[in-house]
This record gives C-alpha cells, sequence and structure tokens, in this order.
C-alpha cells in the first residue's frame, strides 16, 4: 500500500467558504505537479494527494489550508530565510565538528544543497525539521528523524543512503518483505539456569494511520489518539488484560510505582526535545502494562505506540509470543501506517520495516572486560551493544543491553532469531572464557 498521508483535523473555528473550493483546488493541483518531479516512489504521495484533493471537495478534507496558502493568496512554497540561514550555520558547525553520526557522514555539501529549499507537500516539513536533532547534538549516533511520513521520499538522497547504513545494507532499490512473526514457539529459553540474562525484552514500534509524527501533531490530536489507544486496549482480555494510566494529572503514588517499576517515560530526552517531538507534554501521553506488568504500551512517546512485552529471565520464546499476540489483537482495532517498500513507517529512521527490537539484559564479565572484543563478536550477528540502560547510557554492575541492530530487509521471525543466535554465542563464549 502506499505512503499513507496523514492529514489532521482542522481547527475547530475553521470556516472554509465553498467560494475557496476552486482556489484551494489549484493549490491543491500544482502540489501535485510537484510531487511528480520526485522520484519514483514518489507516486505514492501523488496518489494519496489526489486522493485528499477529492475529500476536500466532498467536504471531508482536513489538510491544513496554511500549508496551502499563505495570507495574500499565493502558495507557500518557499523555505523560510530564517529557516535556511540556521540550516546553513548548523551544517557548517556539524562538518567542523568531530561528529560520528550517520548524518555527518552522508550529509554532503551536494546532497545539502539539493534539499535545503524542499519541503513536504501535505505539511511543509523542512531538511531542518528533519536534522535539526543532528545538528544539536552532535554525539548522535543517527542525528535525523521523520516530522512526516513524506519525509521519507522528499528527502531521500539522504534518507536511503543511511537507512542503508544502519540497517546492513537495504538499499534504495531494496523492498521491505511482508510481516512475517514464523513460528512463536520456536524460541527456547537462552538461559535456563539464569546464570547470565537478567532480564528479555522484545518491542515494536506502530504509528496510527490517518496521523502525522510527533512534530506535525495538534495538541487535538494527541487527546484524540490517546483516547483511542485507551479504549482499545481497555478491550485486551487474558494475560494481556490490564490498565492505562494518562500522563496528564498522573496521580503522585501512582507515578511513583511506575518509576519504582522502570515503566514510566517522561520529558527531558535531548534528541527528542531537539527534533521537536515532545510539544504539548503530557496531553496525550499515556502508559499501558498489564496486571503480571509482563506486557506495556507507551501512547505518544517517540512514537505513537510503543508495544513491549518482558519478563525476567532468558524465556525469549514467552516474551516472543506475548508481543506477537497483543500486536495481532491491537491491529484488528487499530490500523497501523505501513509502506510496501519500508515496512512499518515510524518517526526514526532506525525502526522502520518489523521496527522489532529484542533485547536482553546480560551479564557477561569476562567479556565485559573487553568491550572492543564483546562488540566485535555481537557484530558478526548484527548486534548492537548498549549501556544498562539502553542509548547513551553506560553499563551498570557490568549489565549490557544487547540487542538486535537491522529491522529492515528481513521478518520479524529473521531479526529475533539473529538476537537469538547471537545471544547463545554469546553466553556459550563467557562460559569458555
Amino acid at each position: 500500500m502506499p505512503v499513507p498521508i496523514a492529514v489532521p483535523n482542522p481547527p475547530a473555528n475553521a470556516d472554509l467558504k465553498k467560494s475557496e473550493n476552486g482556489t484551494m483546488q489549484d493549490a491543491l493541483d500544482k502540489k501535485l505537479q510537484e510531487t511528480s518531479a520526485l522520484k519514483e516512489n514518489g507516486e505514492n504521495i501523488k496518489n494519496n494527494l489526489k486522493n485528499a484533493t477529492a475529500d476536500f471537495l466532498s467536504g471531508e478534507s482536513k489538510v491544513p489550508t496554511k500549508m496551502m496558502k499563505m495570507s495574500d493568496g499565493k502558495e507557500d512554497t518557499m523555505v523560510d530565510a530564517a529557516v535556511l540561514t540556521k540550516l546553513e550555520e548548523g551544517f557548517a558547525k556539524l562538518q567542523a565538528s568531530n561528529s560520528k553520526s550517520l548524518l555527518k557522514k552522508y550529509l554532503t555539501k551536494e546532497v545539502f544543497d539539493n534539499l535545503k529549499n524542499k519541503k513536504t507537500p501535505t505539511f511543509g516539513s523542512t531538511l531542518l525539521d528533519c536534522i535539526q536533532s543532528g545538528l544539536e547534538n552532535h554525539d548522535s549516533g543517527v542525528g535525523i528523524y521523520a516530522p512526516d511520513a513524506e519525509a521519507y521520499t522528499v528527502f531521500a538522497d539522504l534518507f536511503d543512503p543511511i537507512i542503508e547504513d544502519y540497517h546492513g545494507g537495504f538499499k534504495k532499490t531494496d523492498k521491505h518483505p511482508a510481516s512475517d512473526f514464523g513460528d512463536v514457539n520456536s524460541f527456547a529459553n537462552l538461559d535456563p539456569n539464569n546464570e547470565f540474562v537478567i532480564s528479555t525484552r522484545v518491542r515494536c514500534g506502530r504509528s496510527m494511520q490517518g496521523y502525522p509524527f510527533n512534530p506535525c501533531l495538534t495538541e487535538a490530536q494527541y487527546k484524540e489518539m490517546e483516547e483511542k489507544v485507551s479504549s482499545t486496549l481497555s478491550g485486551l482480555e487474558g494475560e494481556l488484560k490490564g490498565k492505562f494510566y494518562p500522563l496528564t494529572g498522573m496521580d503522585k503514588a501512582v507515578q511513583q510505582q511506575l518509576i519504582d517499576d522502570h515503566f514510566l517515560f517522561k520529558e527531558g530526552d535531548r534528541f527528542l526535545q531537539s527534533a521537536n517531538a515532545c510539544r504539548f507534554w503530557p496531553s496525550g501521553r499515556g502508559i499501558y502494562h498489564n496486571d503480571n506488568k509482563t506486557f506495556l504500551v507507551w501512547c505518544n512517546e517517540e512514537d505513537h505506540l510503543r508495544i513491549i512485552s518482558m519478563q525476567k529471565g532468558g524465556d525469549l520464546g514467552e516474551v516472543y509470543k506475548r508481543l506477537v499476540t497483543a500486536v495481532n489483537e491491537i491491529e484488528k482495532r487499530i490500523p497501523f501506517s505501513h509502506d510496501d517498500r519500508l515496512g512499518f513507517l515510524t518517526f526514526c529512521p532506525t525502526n522502520l520495516g518489523t521496527t522489532i527490537r529484542a533485547s536482553v539484559h546480560i551479564k557477561v564479565p569476562k567479556l565485559g572486560a573487553n568491550l572492543a572484543k564483546l562488540e566485535e563478536i555481537a557484530g558478526k550477528y548484527n548486534l548492537q551493544v548498549r549501556g544498562t540502560r539502553g542509548e547513551h547510557t553506560e553499563a551498570e554492575g557490568g549489565i549490557y543491553d544487547i540487542s538486535n541492530k537491522r529491522r529492515m530487509g528481513l521478518t520479524e521471525y529473521q531479526a529475533v532469531k539473529e538476537m537469538y543466535d547471537g545471544i547463545a554465542e554469546l553466553i556459550k563464549i563467557e562460559k569458555s572464557m
């Protein structure tokens, strides 16, 4: 299916008169002409914009007029001078820095000059919206986000090589395979004697069809999405049955319990804040967990949904089976954004495709004494080694967070299998040392 064009609800006080339809049609038609200059997969955007035009003329459009024309009636196709200035200054500083980010690696002067004056058709997102986090945080590993789904096409000259690099060779000509969770009963316990694996966790990200990503969401949309998620999760039964906790107005005792359980996400991540992903906090944000505290859903943190299955020990089979059951149940009620080439669409290009991240907290003191060797072995299985609390943290007590790195060009089952095989090998080597 094509890249979904997420369109926001119009302001409550909008008064679109019939006489404006002609002007709006002209503006949208010109937008369609502009998209024809994009690369092959830009046809997806073009088709969706045609649908948006038809919806508008039938009175059902939610396309924001501010993206279509300015107050003087002229189309807003130019990137603001202040934005261009910030881009030029940020680019110069990034190039002069010792940043190891993928952004710096692939944002050449040629690519920069080619993209700096472009905007996404529906939301008017610029190159600055995509890379401002990486421009402000030179210690980023990647440094780029997609403010809306169209950014993956409009700014493909930058996104594509970063995606290929991060996901182990997923080229711009490649197509992500169809979703396949495989045999959910095929994974055994990685550490039946509980010697090495502290806990096991498998999560995936999902975006709700019909909505843009964080930087383009309105406060009303955040609240609307939270209500949809809350009502959907309240219908889960059996092992998944639990309770939804909105961040807005959260009771202090509940808040402390969620912190103690290491469930509560909070505002303050500088990488996300720089990407303009924390607007209207805490509106529209919430956390759900089941009664056993082995299943968790984050609403509107980095992605619309983060669906998480976890438990103590190394029984990957139980954890994976629970996640698959939950994802299938939620998708029956909430359609997810999906693209034929890129797979499931999310805010960060590292989480496209399967969006699956299967990880363990593992204590391997002998391997950990030589971090370079640990990372070398992990790399052979496409695994990523992080600190105890994830990205940008240190290992606490010699405990590492190790997960699959590739999420594109392979199925969900294959992604989890890479983690399973790699962790089994690390445990085998640790025992032999």
